[in-house]
């Protein structure tokens, strides 16, 4: 079949040319409509609980996580130039398009009695901008008369302030939020600048809006990082500048039409599949130089290129492709999960894995082809001599020094199962930001000044018309209050209580220390003030529906990781279930810190079912490939090694389990078994050669391919090192281990694999091994010269070979 496919492929070389070119064409045009993704990635399937619970929630109250927070520490904020300044800053923002409500020290509403309407009238504390210290001074101690602000907007021991920003949800998942988000944190810096202040930022919005700048300006860094690595490496290999040049143009028509297939299947670039095109690089170098490694090794056998370009196809067209099959597969058991952000990374890297694969046995040989044949000194990598004797050494241990190879393999297992019982797992929404980042500096001071500002939330369904209004009711949510209140990981809770406490404080004429729930008695004739009709205007819409029926209590919390969640999580829900008999009452735990929770630990474990699947799909492959048990076994050990050897890594380095960091097994995986499947396939073809002479057919087998195993595993550990440059922990964490493992990997197949074929000699070769999944020929039978030639003046410097064109 190889040997027929060579024949289409020469003869038709223009086609395919023109064919690819119209391609790379249509994909660079369809990659010019490419988005960023704008959206908070959902890791939940819609259907699980959790999810379901949260787009009730937001059906009800509307989004928790469209806040963007605004934070200072100034002891002078009272000072009347610097407030002053909050006030007009505070104006500046809630008059900026795009922007539903800001609430700050100067912009705070109170409430107040309306005896002869009988209800309670809203207003705003400040009605105008304070022109005197002496009116500013009345006016901070109004505010610190309400206690329904107190440690929620001003934090009076420590002089923070926050000033919360609240985006229009329609706003909040597209472009638009971008220019929306720098356009309130330049009226911001302006104030900085201004007043010498500190100011800090976070919030969904803000955090959601930064990562995405960076996801942007880190794919442009990676793509440039991986065309100069790659290129340098290929340079220093071959030490030539058209095998460099043309394997760089083969995987840069690889990226274009990588950025096409986004487009074409209606996917948006996020810090996933932003990392595909550069890895697109990466991957496809290795295939540019088993072709140009078996190109130039053949012509220098026999010095006829045509022939030599036909035989690359021929002779390493299936084992290129059934390594690209198995890196595909360890990006495309991804797919399974039910994460919409993982799904489109699998479904997209496999898909263009093996379209690079493609692209690389059509472009190489058909360019080379017109190329003038390789010269000695272009040849002279294959005899690198520092390479020879490190390929020679490794000769020499595999044949006289197996024991210590074994011996030293089982002390690394113990080694690994040292490490490996120190994983843990974790996650945190800034998580894979490093601890100096802006982000998580001014993260970090939310934390410590207003206990986070990670959305958590508690649904309460009464089951009853105007049940949340019941004073029974209300008291129940108070003592839930109270109990969140003693968590340190949260702040201050917010329910329909503090607004009926204000209420009560405001039918008193202000009195703070009337801020407080209602007696029985109270509760007839205050309550009635609160309007009974759907809410309208009213605050209480925050915190009730149109029922009465369904209240929420709103905290926030610190990023504390999805262990600490669950833990607190698990600590509340019997209190809570002591408080509201859950025969009576539906309560539900929810916000995105809860989500998130749920979303990292689904995650983590549908990775280990893909690491798992990609393990059985690459054992299928090798199965069919090489027709033996036995051989499969012993092709898992030297790939599944590093695997367990990164795992303990981990472990020593505290590195925890989490959805980036999984995701390097069942990638690496896929990628090591290629230099086990290089091997093998030539280990088989040298039997023959042999006549099953196990022990020649290994050394030869080694002799020929370990010299382009160490060129791809040095291309990948260094490509995927890039990724190390990243400022997101999880990408460099990837890069990192990633890097090792396959390194790991490349000793583990060049002295582990043939140690184990050479101890266990007959005992692995069985007949079925011996017939190839694909057909090795005799080197004179492979190709009919007289129907595949070069034309004269194309390819053999100009020479006329025989007497056939291929166009």
């Amino acid at each position: 079949m190889w040997a027929s496919l060579s024949t289409i492929i020469l003869r038709n070389r223009l086609t395919f040319l023109l064919a690819i070119g119209l391609l790379t064409a249509f994909m660079g045009y369809k990659a010019t409509s490419v988005q960023l993704s704008y959206e908070f990635a959902s890791l939940l399937p819609e259907d699980d609980t959790a999810s379901v619970d949260y787009h009730e929630f937001k059906a009800l109250f509307g989004e928790d996580g469209n806040v963007l927070v605004i934070g200072i520490q100034d002891p002078d904020i009272f000072k009347l130039d610097k407030f002053q300044g909050w006030y007009d800053l505070t104006h500046a923002i809630r008059n900026t398009d795009g922007i539903e409500e800001v609430v700050s020290l100067a912009r705070l509403y109170s409430i107040r009695k309306n005896q002869e309407e009988h209800k309670f009238d809203f207003f705003p504390v400040i009605e105008h901008r304070p022109e005197t210290q002496e009116e500013l001074d009345s006016i901070r101690k109004e505010i610190l008369d309400l206690p329904f602000y107190n440690n929620i907007i001003y934090h009076e021991d420590n002089h923070s302030t926050l000033m919360a920003v609240t985006l229009d949800e329609k706003r909040l998942n597209s472009k638009s939020r971008i220019t929306l988000v720098e356009d309130v944190i330049a009226l911001a810096d302006d104030f900085s600048a201004k007043y010498h202040t500190d100011v800090h930022y976070s919030g969904l919005p803000f955090i959601r809006t930064a990562i995405t700048a960076k996801v942007k300006k880190e794919l442009q860094m990676f793509l440039f990082l991986a065309i100069a690595v790659t290129a340098t490496i290929l340079f220093l290999f071959f030490r030539s500048i058209t095998p460099m040049v043309f394997s760089m143009v083969v995987v840069i028509i690889g990226v274009i039409w990588s950025f096409g297939i986004i487009s074409l299947l209606g996917y948006k670039i996020t810090m996933l599949t932003g990392l595909i095109p550069p890895l697109i690089i990466v991957i496809g170098i290795p295939n540019c130089i088993f072709l140009l490694n078996k190109y130039h090794r053949e012509y220098k056998n026999h010095g006829n290129q045509f022939k030599a370009l036909a035989r690359v196809i021929q002779k390493t067209g299936a084992a290129i492709l059934m390594t690209n099959v198995t890196t595909a597969c360890g990006f495309a058991t991804f797919s399974i999960t039910e994460s919409k952000v993982l799904k489109e990374f699998g479904v997209v890297a496999s898909v263009n894995i093996l379209l690079i694969f493609v692209l690389s046995l059509l472009l190489i040989p058909i360019i080379f082809s017109y190329l003038k044949p390789p010269r000695e000194k272009h040849t002279q990598h294959l005899d690198n001599r520092l390479v020879q004797r490190f390929v020679e050494r490794l000769v020499v241990i595999i044949n006289d020094y197996r024991r210590w190879v074994y011996v030293s393999t089982v002390l690394l297992l113990v080694v690994v199962v040292l490490g490996v019982v120190k994983m843990k797992t974790t996650g945190n929404i800034v998580d894979d930001l490093p601890s100096h980042d802006p982000i998580t500096v001014d993260l970090r001071f939310f934390e410590e000044h207003f206990s986070g500002v990670m959305p958590f939330e508690i649904f309460i369904d009464t089951k009853t018309k105007k049940g949340v209004m019941r004073l029974p009711t209300l008291e129940k949510i108070e003592k839930l209050q109270k109990i969140i209140s003693s968590y340190p990981e949260f702040s201050r809770p917010l329910s329909v209580v503090d607004l009926i406490k204000f209420s009560k404080q405001a039918y008193y004429n202000g009195n703070p220390s009337r801020y407080q729930l209602p007696t029985k008695p109270e509760s007839g004739f205050i309550l009635s003030y609160v309007p009974k009709d759907s809410l309208g205007k009213n605050p209480l819409k925050s915190f009730i529906d149109s029922t009465k029926a369904i209240t929420r209590v709103s905290a926030q919390m610190a990023d504390i990781g999805t262990r600490e969640i669950e833990r607190i999580r698990d600590d509340l829900r019997p209190k809570i279930d002591s408080i509201f008999d859950p025969a009576k009452y539906r309560v539900i735990l929810t916000g995105t810190s809860l989500v998130f929770l749920k979303g990292t630990d689904y995650l983590v474990n549908s990775l280990f079912v893909s690491v798992a699947l990609a393990v059985f799909l690459i054992a299928f492959f090798m199965a069919v490939l090489f027709r033996s048990f036995r051989m499969v076994l012993i092709s898992l050990v030297p790939n599944m090694i590093p695997l367990l050897l990164t795992a303990a890594l981990m472990g020593f380095a505290g590195i925890s389990i989490k959805p980036s960091t999984v995701l390097i097994f069942s990638i690496a995986f896929g990628i090591s078994v290629d230099d086990t499947i290089h091997f093998l396939a030539k280990y088989r073809q040298e039997l023959k050669i042999y006549n099953g002479n196990i022990k020649k057919s290994v050394l030869a087998a080694m002799r020929e391919v370990g010299v382009s195993m160490m060129y791809t595993s040095i291309i990948l550990f260094f490509g995927f090192g890039i990724f190390a440059a990243s400022r997101f922990g999880g990408t460099q964490a990837l890069g990192v281990l990633i890097s090792i493992t396959l390194l790991i990997a490349m000793f583990s197949n060049l002295v582990l694999l043939p140690s184990l074929l050479l101890s266990l000699n007959k005992a692995i070769v069985s007949k079925t091994f011996r017939e190839p999944f694909f057909e090795i020929l005799d080197e004179e039978e492979d190709i009919d010269l007289d129907e595949l030639t070069i034309a004269k003046g194309e390819g053999n410097g100009g020479k006329e070979t025989t007497n056939t064109n291929l166009i």
